[in-house]
């Protein structure tokens, strides 16, 4: 199977910002050097940055990412949530817990959907925007599984809030880092729950892809 034609601007312009998205500034020699271009390319590719407000520069000249960067990321999690909430209604009503998708976000991960079960006499309240470390709760830990190429489900106990079970499987999404989850104040049937999750993260995977 042939491979498919590429702009090499494009895949270049991609990484740099790539480069920059951890929130660091970086000279432009620095750049180049990563990048193994001339430093007249990294410049050609910041005009056209700069001019979108995707890159901006530090007061001794580095380049960071801009605000217009944020202006699109802003886009993105009302898509997330539009393409994972039905899956996430027949999940939590299926099990009977609250469902969510996170995603990382640095170190931490971001709820950025949410849906409470609704027949349930109680269930945990999640807030979307929630944020906690990667290493706490299950859904953070399934999307560190996933980086390290595994696709296991995740089970925690009490890590975010005493008394709440989570179990949470990874999205298998390229370009993105999420995992799927829900979480209880209880016991939760494991094997039901497993088959629900994964059939749950391979519909939101469809729906994101």
């Amino acid at each position: 199977m042939s491979t498919p034609e590429t702009s090499q601007t494009l895949d270049r312009g991609i990484r740099l910002l790539s480069l920059l998205s951890d929130g660091r500034s970086m000279s432009v020699t620095e750049l180049a050097t990563a990048l193994g271009v001339a430093r007249p390319v990294v410049y050609r590719l910041l005009a056209t940055f700069d001019a979108h407000a995707w890159t901006s520069r530090t007061q001794d000249g580095r380049v960071r990412l801009g605000l217009g960067v944020l202006q699109l990321a802003q886009q993105v999690q009302p898509w997330l949530r539009r393409a994972a909430v039905p899956e996430l209604r027949r999940l939590a009503d299926r099990v009977g817990a609250t469902a969510h998708l996170t995603v990382a976000d640095g170190d931490e991960g971001l709820a950025v959907a949410v849906v409470e079960p609704t027949w349930t006499d109680y269930h945990v309240s999640y807030r979307v925007g929630s944020r906690h470390p990667l290493d706490r709760g299950a859904a953070g830990r399934a999307i560190l599984a996933h980086r390290s190429g595994e696709q296991s489900i995740v089970t925690t106990d009490g890590e975010l809030q005493p008394g709440a079970v989570g179990i949470a499987v990874p999205v298998p999404v390229t370009g993105l880092e999420a995992s799927v989850g829900v979480v209880t104040l209880g016991t939760l049937e494991r094997d039901g729950v497993e088959d629900a999750l994964r059939t749950a993260a391979r519909r939101i995977a469809r729906a994101l892809g």
